[in-house]
């Protein structure tokens, strides 16, 4: 099992990109897909009709999420922890996530980089034009 983490910066401060993490609305704006998605520890979501299932951890207000993503029924579950940084050109995201299976690591964090991460990237940058 491996360990991904990245961080990108976001011009936007943390309060709007934990808005954009944790709404449905606002998660169908940047994913550009079908989303199920409630703010709350103990549930359930679905991104991109479904490519992406999990559970909700839990969540600190404006500076951290965590998740835990389901990598089929035989492995062990993948934790995912998203950290907003305040920066002076508005927030560093930390994304971490762990026990992502050998097999899958470079398609999925690949996928990652470009979807989750740069459609993030992508949304607040067309935000400020």
């Amino acid at each position: 099992m491996k360990t991904f983490k990245k961080y990108i910066l976001l011009p936007a401060p943390p309060e709007e990109v934990y808005l954009g993490l944790t709404k449905a609305q606002s998660i169908q704006l940047w994913t550009g897909a079908e989303v199920e998605f409630e703010e709350e520890a103990g549930t359930e979501f679905s991104l991109w009709d479904g490519d992406i299932v999990g559970k909700n951890l839990e969540f600190d207000p404006g500076k951290k999420i965590v998740q835990q993503w389901y990598f089929g029924e035989e492995n062990e579950p993948s934790i995912v922890t998203i950290k907003l940084h305040p920066d002076k050109k508005g927030t560093s995201l930390e994304f971490v996530q762990t026990n992502i299976p050998e097999e899958d690591y470079k398609e999925f964090t690949e996928g990652i980089n470009e979807y989750y991460l740069g459609g993030l990237a992508d949304f607040f940058e067309e935000e400020d034009n």
